[in-house]
């Protein structure tokens, strides 16, 4: 069974927080979920029994214990063991919102999984203790806005957000509109830079290079097409994400999740649920 519910975080919060999710999941068969990369920074506070997360997939990856978990971009898939269950709430970031919550830009961030009380303090215990004891949705999502507006209010944020370079704000923006497929060239002579600097800029702020997180942008699109309820033909899957052909969707898709496509298909037990 699957229960999944989304919202909009407050309009305050919106520069920052990009939406949250509840899920519920449970009577799948025990296995372990990949977690794709994606543009955003996630935060996932449980709701039942700790989270247990490896920072990737088929890699020897140490597995961790976490009661909430936060991650930066990442350029794989992360591994989530389960017993056929898991139940919390997923809150997406912008690279903007890492500076604003977290007080630090997205690159401390990339490639790991840190306990979101690391990073927030006693407001993180306070955050992850009050949605547990909420008996709705609507009451969890209530307190991730009231929480999250206090954090930003209390001055994390001021002047962490206004040192972010405005141009790599848009270049992440240019390259997220575009689902990747743009040359990283054109943003930069778009933004009076050129690729060199762009380059060194953008890996300083986000933690991957324009040229990855273009990759990434372009898996979580064909990701999202493999995980819907009327699944695309790979080849047609490959076409619309933007890839050469389907040759170049399967070496991505190994490279992001350890697996082959075919192959992650047949394996994620949680398959449209997660």
């Amino acid at each position: 069974m699957v229960t999944g519910i989304g919202a909009r975080p407050a309009p305050a919060l919106r520069r920052y927080v990009d939406s949250y999710v509840g899920f519920d999941l449970r009577g799948f068969a025990a296995g372990v979920h990949c977690g794709p990369p994606s543009r955003m920074l996630t935060a996932v506070i449980s709701l039942s029994d700790p989270l247990e997360v490896a920072a990737g997939v088929g890699d020897r990856s140490p597995v961790t214990r976490f009661g909430s978990v936060a991650g930066g971009l990442m350029g794989r898939s992360v591994a989530i063991h389960h017993d056929g269950r898991q139940r919390g709430v997923k809150v997406a970031l912008t690279p903007l919102g890492a500076r604003a919550l977290y007080g630090m830009p997205a690159a401390v961030l990339a490639h790991r999984l840190v306990p979101l009380d690391e990073l927030l303090g006693a407001l993180g215990v306070e955050l992850a203790d009050r949605l547990r004891a909420a008996s709705t949705w609507a009451a969890r999502f209530t307190v991730l806005d009231e929480l999250l507006l206090r954090v930003v209010g209390r001055g994390t944020g001021g002047d962490h957000v206004r040192r972010m370079r405005p141009e790599v704000a848009e270049a992440w923006r240019l390259l997220v509109a575009a689902r990747g497929r743009v040359q990283v060239g054109a943003v930069a002579a778009e933004l009076g830079w050129s690729r060199r600097h762009l380059a060194a800029r953008f890996r300083g702020e986000m933690g991957l290079s324009p040229k990855t997180f273009a990759r990434v942008l372009r898996f979580e699109y064909a990701h999202g097409l493999a995980t819907a309820r009327d699944r695309l033909p790979w080849p047609d899957v490959a076409t619309l994400s933007g890839y050469a052909d389907q040759a170049h969707l399967v070496r991505d898709w190994n490279e992001f999740t350890g697996r082959t496509p075919t192959a992650w298909r047949h394996g994620e037990v949680l398959l449209g649920g997660g």
